[in-house]
């Protein structure tokens, strides 16, 4: 029998964890959260209000027998740690399990994980510390408070206007979408011309007339300059200087999400899943070891203990003139600075030496992460930039260029960013060249762009709203929702997007804010630093949120059910769309008086042969009215997919192909057509 007990959230950590340990602990699995929030009580919030908003916690679903096996675990064990997630999350889900599997104070130790390596594993067991009190009432408070919110505003938008949820950041979210998308189409677009003379290796801009910025607004402006000019062109200036180029902090989580957006093209969901494996562990064949650092921070420190070693490694590989300086940046209020920024556990495990252990999709973020971090600690690239005027007629022509005279960290980075060399002919000052190729280019300014899931994620983290960890989540419930669809790569509100968002302006707009969002943000941190009492916040809150919510059960217009354009065949009366439990259905306007509700035909769409029996899969539907494709032959064969499949086999394992993320993919592997 072991004597001590570790617990962590994850399975798939636990063995390798354990395998360090050694036989005097045994490393069990939580599966995460064990308990949250029950649904009675008043509004079914699970949280006594009059009592101080005391909650009322019951096990999770499906974690009856979870929570009984950790309990015999926990009375055949001597000492037990606590071992969740390095977090807020982590932490709330260590208190939970130290309540409900009944472990005295003085049985029980936390342990943080930053790194699932051999020796910070170790030295996490050898230096235990204890449940940080304040960060659990902080992450309780951000429950209770999205629990409240959610559920009345839910409620209230269902029966109102048919819209499934609405959330205390997600709704701020859609909010900056339907915004954009309103100054996309307030925008006027404004014509302007521009005027461009091309030399052979180079070409050259208008920008001035004599001392003044130059404005072309119409073809009439841009033909008095073309007959202004003549065909030669005098060097006025030529200026040539050095320029740093930096690079970029290592990664945060918000960052690491939005480069992984731009330049791999992951959803943040898929960016933070992939980051979760490398972090709990890959199979070396040797070894089984984290790949990186805690994947949910928002510092951009590294400790020494990675640094020495990079720094040595920079210079041994590329040379000294490629070691830099170590980054650091103004703590801002938001920042939270828990642990290390995202980093490799060891800068030995260059991505091309472990690339055979690893998915092509893990491959690709991690290596984004080795290389980003390794070039935060390496020397800035230089480049000569040389800028030349151009005077004709008093007319002043702009050339830019630059060459790149030392890489830098572009050396492990380049393959990240634009760095193209624009090499410009030597010319001499006051100079005269010629050319007769010169042309004038209508334009008309464009709007501002809708957010792409990137720049979505920057703006939240800009506008202090949410936090990190949260995004992926937040953004996938508002596609989920069908608030938003996707075009060409941005998002853009659909009508239920843009009724939800007005009706909670109508009634919320001082609550459903920005400002408000951030404030909040920052109340949540207080809890945690000590500085707050938590029920307090969550009574401060409640006492302006819920009058609003009662006005508007009593004042917020119900919508109008859609009419089909048939009549009821009981009664006459119009047949209307109406949404239920299972999604939409065609039922009678009549209702209670007339309960007709018309019976749809089921018409199967045949999709492809099922690749397990031969038969027809088909589109179907769940009980919620979620598409799924399954086999006719349905229960003699189960196969079954989510992602719709498509004709032909994987060509390196031989499984189905299915169409996903606008792409043909392997339904087994990271085969990608």
């Amino acid at each position: 029998m072991a004597k001590n007990l570790v617990i962590v959230e994850s399975p798939s950590k636990s063995k390798t964890i354990e395998k360090y340990l050694g036989g005097d602990y045994k490393v069990v699995s939580s599966k995460g959260h064990i308990r949250d929030l029950a649904t009675t009580g008043k509004f079914g919030l699970g949280v006594d209000i009059e009592d101080g908003f005391k909650p009322n916690y019951i096990p999770i679903k499906g974690k009856g027998n979870v929570i009984k096996e950790l309990k015999k675990d926990v009375k055949n064990s001597e000492l037990v740690y606590l071992a969740s997630d390095p977090d807020r999350e982590g932490e709330a889900i260590a208190w939970h399990l130290k309540d409900a599997l009944g472990i005295k104070d003085s049985n029980y130790k936390r342990v943080l994980f930053n790194e699932i390596t051999h020796d910070k594993v170790l030295d996490a067991i050898n230096n235990p510390t204890v449940i940080d009190d304040n960060l659990v009432k902080s992450q309780e408070t951000r429950r209770i408070l999205d629990r409240i919110i959610g559920f009345r505003l839910s409620k209230l938008l269902q029966s109102k206007i048919g819209a499934k949820s609405a959330g205390r950041v997600q709704s701020v979210a859609l909010k900056l979408i339907v915004d954009r998308e309103r100054e996309i189409e307030a925008f006027n677009p404004e014509e302007y011309w521009t005027i461009t003379a091309i030399f052979p290796e180079y070409e050259a801009k208008l920008f001035k007339y004599k001392d003044d910025d130059i404005e072309l607004k119409c073809e009439e402006d841009a033909n008095k300059v073309l007959e202004s000019i003549d065909d030669k062109y005098t060097v006025e200036s030529i200026e040539k200087k050095a320029k740093a180029k930096k690079s970029k902090f290592p990664f945060i989580t918000s960052t690491l999400q939005q480069e992984a957006s731009t330049k791999l093209g992951f959803p943040a969901k898929k960016t933070m899943s992939i980051a979760q494996k490398l972090y709990e562990g890959i199979d070396l064949g040797s070894e089984t070891v984290g790949l990186i650092t805690y994947m949910r921070t928002d510092s951009i420190r590294l400790s020494d203990d990675f640094t020495g070693p990079a720094r040595k490694y920079i210079e041994e590989n590329y040379g000294k003139e490629y070691v830099g300086y170590i980054k650091t940046s103004k703590k801002t209020e938001n920042v939270q600075d828990a642990h290390e920024a995202i980093r490799p556990t060891s800068v030995l495990r260059e991505p091309l030496k472990i690339k055979e252990y690893l998915k092509p999709d893990e491959f690709k973020l991690y290596s984004l992460i080795y290389k980003r971090t390794l070039a935060s600690l390496m020397s800035d690239a230089k480049v000569n930039q040389t800028t030349i005027i151009f005077d004709n007629n008093d007319y002043k022509f702009k050339t830019t260029g630059q060459v790149l005279i030392f890489d830098g960290y572009l050396k492990i980075y380049k393959d990240y960013e634009d760095s193209e060399d624009k090499i410009l002919p030597e010319i001499g000052d006051r100079e005269e060249v010629v050319t007769t190729n010169v042309e004038s280019s209508q334009h008309f300014t464009k709007p501002p762009a809708r957010y792409s899931e990137a720049k979505l994620i920057k703006e939240m983290e800009e506008l202090g709203i949410g936090r990190p960890s949260t995004y992926a989540k937040i953004i996938d419930t508002i596609k989920e929702r069908g608030y938003v669809e996707l075009v060409e790569k941005k998002f853009k509100p659909t009508q239920i997007g843009i009724d939800t968002t007005d009706k909670l302006q109508e009634f919320f707009s001082d609550l459903i804010n920005v400002e408000y969002t951030r404030e909040m943000e920052e109340d949540l941190d207080k809890v945690a630093d000590g500085k707050a009492v938590w029920n307090k916040v969550l009574e401060e809150f409640y006492k302006i949120f819920e009058p609003r919510v009662t006005d508007a059960f009593s004042d917020m217009e119900k919508k109008a059910p859609e009419e089909t354009g048939e009549v009821c065949p009981d009664c006459g009366s119009p047949l209307v769309i109406r949404s239920g439990r299972y999604g939409e259905f065609v039922a009678c306007s009549n209702y209670p008086t007339c309960k007709y509700i018309k019976k749809e035909k089921k018409e199967e769409t045949v999709i492809m042969d099922c690749p397990d029996c031969g038969g027809k899969i088909i589109e179907r539907k769940t009980r919620r009215g979620k598409i799924f494709y399954g086999c006719n032959n349905y229960p003699k064969c189960k196969f079954a997919s989510w992602d719709k499949p498509v004709e032909g086999k994987c060509p390196e394992c031989g499984k189905y192909l299915v169409e996903k993320d606008g792409k043909i993919k392997c339904s087994s592997c990271e085969y990608v057509k």
